[in-house]
């Protein structure tokens, strides 16, 4: 990126991402949809195989009782290897992510579930299939997903399913995954379990509260319906500390250009204090230094789903000077000098904040300047220490290769550890703090082993 270009960019996403921007948005489409007397449409895209899908399924029921909307279902493939580099792993971890996070938002997906055979997916998908012209696909949609998520059971469940509501013929239900996934690339996404209004997109339970929140500012929560929202993201955070009682560590693994990782560290570092448990931080190098694509499509999505969860957490986010390549190598070279210091922590915050939230050019001296001062570090002692190959790159690789070892690969990830060093929960992503908290109080409030 050119120096001038690295100049425009932070002006242009903090247009591009303000509160302002986003309300002209709105504003226009609502507008547009009085003008043609349309209803409050939501678009939902049903991947029949995808554990996130299932636990969305089950609000959409709820969904059409609490909010005047239309709901407009599609089935969709999975995302592409490009928006899903890796694919094995996030098929593994989004089940047992779905079953760890269910009975938070007060759903269900069961526990160690294997994937479905080939055989049930494609009947579960021809059932579905049939349900869109018919207009039953969101009271039915939750019951075929538990059926195929059942074991051993799910192809004799499924075929009543079939025999008492009908299944699509493969070539028709092959037809209607083609088209809905033609229009959610149309629409500018590539994940199932995703909701689409009015030029926004939603992501599974864990964004639903964003969308509901903005039909209920519409005026579309019917007379009668329940205030709040369908599914609130739990906090544990407002309960009392529990007494310190075992030696808990936990590990983060954040990267230097991942926004997520920037929006979760001053949570995580605050979980820390208020909590009696030890923070270790593992960075680890950005997913496109390590060879993992990230598709324009799903970089777009990331940045303006950032800012809402930024805005929810209460954390500055938007004048965004992208530090990928040498930026982030020569601030991970001051990574261990910085811990000598106490300040490891303060560096990668300061640094992540100056990308994302201040527009600063950290790939110059002085914007590497800023960071090292604003972490409260002497300049001229890192000057003299920048770019020394002291082993920081082995030291991510071996972060890395931890990180793949508990089933994970995107950051921000956690993982909690007790004193001997065994892992007792991980689990990958900003909107997981809650998770690893509710873990930690339940761990430290156990009887005593």
């Amino acid at each position: 990126m050119s120096t001038l270009a690295r100049r425009i960019a932070p002006v242009a996403m903090g247009i591009y991402t303000s509160p302002r921007t986003r309300g002209l948005r709105r504003r226009a489409a609502e507008l547009r949809r009085r003008l043609a007397r349309e209803p409050h449409r939501v678009h939902y895209f049903h991947q029949v195989d995808d554990p996130y899908s299932q636990l969305a399924a089950q609000l959409l029921g709820g969904l059409l009782a609490r909010y005047d909307v239309v709901l407009t279902p599609h089935l969709a493939a999975p995302p592409s290897d490009a928006a899903a580099p890796e694919r094995a792993r996030l098929e593994s971890f989004s089940r047992r992510d779905a079953a760890d996070v269910a009975p938070g938002y007060g759903l269900a997906f069961p526990a160690a579930a294997a994937p479905p055979s080939e055989a049930c997916v494609r009947l579960a998908t021809r059932i579905l299939a049939a349900s869109i012209p018919r207009g039953d696909f969101a009271a039915l949609a939750a019951r075929v997903g538990s059926a195929l998520w059942s074991g051993d059971g799910a192809q004799a469940a499924l075929e009543g399913i079939a025999a008492a509501y009908g299944a699509s013929e493969d070539g028709a239900a092959r037809a209607a995954i083609d088209a809905g996934t033609a229009e959610r690339r149309r629409l500018g996404h590539y994940l199932g379990g995703t909701f689409h209004y009015a030029g926004e997109w939603y992501w599974g339970v864990d964004r639903l509260h964003h969308l509901e929140r903005r039909l209920a500012g519409l005026g579309a929560r019917r007379p009668g319906a329940p205030e709040g929202v369908l599914a609130p993201r739990p906090d544990p955070g407002r309960e009392p500390a529990p007494p310190a009682g075992e030696r808990l560590v936990l590990e983060m693994f954040p990267s230097l250009r991942s926004p997520y990782t920037y929006i979760a560290l001053e949570r995580t570092y605050a979980l820390a204090r208020r909590l009696p448990v030890e923070l270790v931080l593992r960075p680890v190098l950005p997913m496109v230094m390590r060879g993992l694509p990230v598709p324009r499509e799903k970089q777009l999505y990331i940045v303006l789903d950032t800012k809402r969860e930024a805005e929810d957490a209460g954390v500055a986010f938007g004048r965004i000077c992208d530090p990928v390549g040498r930026p982030v190598e020569r601030c991970f070279s001051l990574y261990g000098w910085s811990r000598e210091r106490g300040r490891a922590a303060e560096l990668l915050l300061a640094f992540t904040r100056a990308a994302f939230a201040e527009g600063v050019d950290t790939g110059t001296d002085a914007g590497l300047r800023h960071v090292v001062e604003a972490a409260g570090l002497p300049w001229e002692e890192a000057e003299a220490r920048l770019d020394r190959d002291d082993g920081w790159r082995g030291e991510l690789e071996q972060n890395r290769e931890a990180m793949f070892a508990l089933g994970l690969w995107g950051v921000p990830s956690f993982c909690l550890r007790d004193a001997a060093g065994t892992a007792l929960f991980s689990t990958w992503g900003q909107d997981r703090i809650w998770r690893v908290e509710q873990t930690i109080r339940r761990r430290l409030a156990a009887p005593a082993r």
